[in-house]
């Protein structure tokens, strides 16, 4: 199959188009600094819950612990960028490094689990790294990390998102990819089938990992200051919650899913007394009426690309 194919050459235009009309509107301040605020929150909760979708949609693993890798990706990117002056990029590939070794140490004695068991599992594991945090002077402890270089822009985070989806999408439809949604519909019958389900269970747990490392990069590079409270377990349930919401076992799910309920997330500070009730009462509605989320297992197809390749 080739690469460049007339299919690929379209989304990838479609691709720079977005980012090219994104860009001409930061510029001429159409986008303003509060809109790119919320911009860069829905992209780096797109690239957390893609990561975790893999995991948990596809995969079948129920994690609560996506955030500790966020964490490690978030510090990491801040001491190589405060403490040792290294570029944005290096900054991004050691912390994706970091939390997927993180995924691997984890994932070696808690896959072996099942249901409530690794997600009790993999909440202990966040609060040991959120513990950590907190007890550890040189990247703040209680009081946070200050002070971290600003790099994340509209450029970082937008082709950190179209990697995270191009990647993830590409390993499901791959050999590994469908062997993971074997798991989940039956870890049995794959284990019959002589699919290796523990290799396979860590390996989406280190792919989501890796994805969590970067979004905590891109996190930590926009805010200036981290701490140890940003990564706690509510973190972890927040982006289990857009996963649900938009459709296990869907990646347009997750984007979706993540759009939308920062959205949501947005105009109710408006009234911060009942902006949690407002935004509970919506899950529970979806949940009851539309239990499979928003898109289900289904897929958004750009059919008018698919009619000029076809």
């Amino acid at each position: 199959m080739r690469i460049l194919n007339k299919k690929n050459i379209i989304a990838v235009l479609f691709i720079l188009l977005i980012y090219a009309a994104g860009e001409i509107m930061l510029r001429q301040g159409i986008i303003d600094s509060y809109i790119e605020l919320n911009i860069i929150l829905i992209g780096i909760n797109i690239i957390l819950a893609v990561g975790l979708n893999l995991v948990t949609g596809f995969t079948g693993q129920f994690s609560l612990g996506h955030a500790a890798f966020m964490a490690v990706g978030a510090y990491t990117s801040a001491i190589l960028t405060a403490k040792f002056n290294q570029p944005f990029i290096v900054a991004i590939i050691f912390s994706a490094i970091a939390a997927a070794l993180a995924g691997v140490i984890i994932g070696i004695p808690t896959l072996r689990l099942k249901g409530d068991y690794l997600a009790i599992a993999t909440l202990g594991f966040g609060e040991i790294v959120k513990i950590l945090a907190l007890n550890i002077d040189y990247i703040g402890g209680a009081r946070g990390f200050m002070d971290i270089p600003k790099y994340t822009n509209w450029t970082w985070i937008y082709f950190m998102v179209v990697l995270s989806i191009v990647v993830i999408k590409n390993f499901i439809d791959s050999r590994g990819g469908r062997a993971c949604i074997s798991i989940s519909q039956d870890e049995t019958a794959a284990e019959a089938m002589g699919i290796n389900t523990t290799k396979y269970k860590i390996l989406a747990f280190v792919i989501g990992a890796f994805f969590a490392g970067i979004a905590g990069a891109l996190y930590a590079n926009y805010f200036y200051f981290i701490k140890p409270d940003s990564f706690g377990y509510m973190k972890s349930i927040d982006i289990l919650v857009i996963v649900v919401f938009g459709g296990m076992g869907s990646i347009a799910g997750s984007v979706v899913g993540a759009i939308v309920l920062s959205l949501i997330s947005l105009f109710l500070q408006s009234i911060p007394e009942l902006r949690m009730v407002i935004y509970a009462v919506i899950l529970f509605l979806i949940m009851v009426y539309r239990p499979q989320g928003l898109l289900g297992k289904g897929e958004i197809k750009l059919k008018f690309l698919r009619k000029r390749v076809a």
